[in-house]
C-alpha cells in the first residue's frame, strides 16, 4: 500500500492576484507504481508554484481488512495539509469499520466513514482547532464494481472505450442546491465562494464552517457528506483517472482521457503518464492567474481484468467512433523507456 506525505518547501516567493507563488516552480515529482493480475496503478504528485505541498493521495490494491477490494484516493488541501495527510493515511480505515462495509452496503459504508472521519478529526487535540480543510475523492473497486465518493472538486473519470464516464461532480458554492444548503445553515456565497472564503461547498475539516448547533452534520455550512457514484467494471473499461483541480482546471474530461489513452496505447507506463500530465498542466510561468500553478497529485488505474498489459494497449489504439485517435495539442511522448 502507499500513502503519500505532503512535503513543504521554503524556497522564496512572491505575491499573485491568486496569492502566494515561488519564484520558481518545484517541478520534482514523487511517483511511484504498483500492480497485481487485474489492476496496474501509477500515481505522481507535484508542488508546482505554491509556497506548500498540501496535496495526499493513496492507493492500495488489497485493503487491510478487505484483501479483495482495492483503494484509491486523492486528497487536496487548502490553508494547510494536515488535514489531507489525515485523510490519505486513515479514510479508508474508518470505511471499512463501518457495519454497513461488512453487509457489503458499500455506498452506505463510504459516506458514512466520510462522516465518521469528519468528526472524529473535529474531536482531536491536533485537529479540531485546524483552519484548513480538504477535499477527497475516492474509488473502491470491488466484487466487479466501483464505488466512487466525493466532496469537493478533485475529481474521478473513467475511459469506457475511448468515451469518458464521470465518476464525480465538482461541489461549488454556486451550484443551486448547495447555494440553498449553505443559506439555510446561515451562511452565504458571495464570488462564487462560501461566505466569500471557500470555493468548495463540501470538504474534511474547515470546522469554522461546521459550528451550526442547530443543524445536523449533513446541513451544515459545509458538509463531509460525500456523493456516490456505483459504476460496473465493463469488458469495455480501460482505466480511471482521479486528481487533484491542479489538473482539471487546465483540462476537460476529454482532453485528459485522450492524453492518457494515447500514451497508454504507444506502451507507457501508467506513473510516467501521470508525470506527462503534471508537465503538461504546468504553467509556464507564476503570473497565469492561477491556472496551472496549483499543487498537483494524479492516480492512473488501469483495468487489465483478463488482457494483458499489451491488449490494453492494443485496446487504447482503438479510434473512437467519429474521432481522430491522435491528440492534436498533446506534447511529445516522454522520453522515459516504454514498455
Amino acid at each position: 500500500m502507499c500513502y503519500s506525505v505532503p512535503v513543504t518547501n521554503n524556497n522564496t516567493y512572491h505575491n499573485t492576484t491568486m496569492g502566494q507563488t515561488l519564484s520558481e516552480p518545484v517541478t520534482t515529482k514523487h511517483t511511484e507504481s504498483c500492480k497485481n493480475q487485474y489492476l496496474k496503478v501509477g500515481s505522481s504528485s507535484m508542488q508546482g508554484w505554491r509556497i506548500n505541498m498540501e496535496d495526499s493521495h493513496t492507493h492500495i490494491l488489497a485493503l487491510p481488512d478487505d484483501p479483495s477490494a482495492a483503494f484509491f484516493g486523492v486528497y487536496d488541501g487548502h490553508g494547510g495539509a494536515r488535514i489531507a495527510q489525515y485523510a490519505g493515511k486513515h479514510l479508508h480505515k474508518f470505511i471499512t469499520k463501518r457495519p454497513e462495509y461488512e453487509e457489503n452496503k458499500i455506498s452506505e459504508a463510504l459516506q458514512l466513514g466520510f462522516m465518521d472521519m469528519d468528526t472524529a478529526m473535529a474531536e482531536d487535540e491536533m485537529l479540531k482547532d485546524e483552519l484548513a480543510g480538504s477535499t477527497a475523492v475516492v474509488v473502491v473497486v470491488k466484487d466487479k464494481v466501483i464505488y466512487c465518493a466525493n466532496v469537493g472538486d478533485s475529481r474521478a473519470i473513467a475511459s469506457v472505450n475511448g468515451v469518458v464516464e464521470p465518476l464525480s461532480y465538482d461541489h461549488k458554492p454556486n451550484n443551486e442546491l448547495e447555494t440553498k444548503r449553505i443559506e439555510a445553515a446561515g451562511g452565504w456565497v458571495m464570488f462564487n465562494r462560501v461566505n466569500g472564503n471557500l470555493a468548495l461547498s463540501r470538504a474534511l475539516g474547515d470546522y469554522i464552517f461546521k459550528k451550526n448547533d442547530q443543524k445536523k452534520l449533513d446541513e451544515q455550512i459545509v458538509i463531509a457528506w460525500p456523493d456516490i457514484e456505483v459504476k460496473p467494471v465493463s469488458k469495455d473499461l480501460e482505466f480511471i483517472v482521479l486528481a487533484c483541480d491542479g489538473i482539471w482546471d487546465v483540462m476537460t474530461n476529454e482532453e485528459v482521457v485522450e492524453f492518457v489513452r494515447f500514451r497508454v496505447s504507444n506502451g507507457m507506463e501508467p506513473e510516467d503518464i501521470c508525470e506527462d500530465l503534471m508537465t503538461r498542466c504546468l504553467a509556464p510561468n507564476g503570473q497565469m492567474g492561477g491556472l496551472g500553478c496549483d499543487n498537483m497529485t494524479v492516480v492512473i488505474v488501469c483495468f487489465l481484468g483478463d488482457r494483458t498489459w499489451k491488449e490494453l494497449q492494443i485496446q487504447c489504439s482503438k479510434p473512437i467512433p467519429g474521432k481522430s485517435n491522435s491528440p492534436s495539442n498533446s506534447p511529445k511522448l516522454s522520453t522515459k523507456t516504454v514498455h
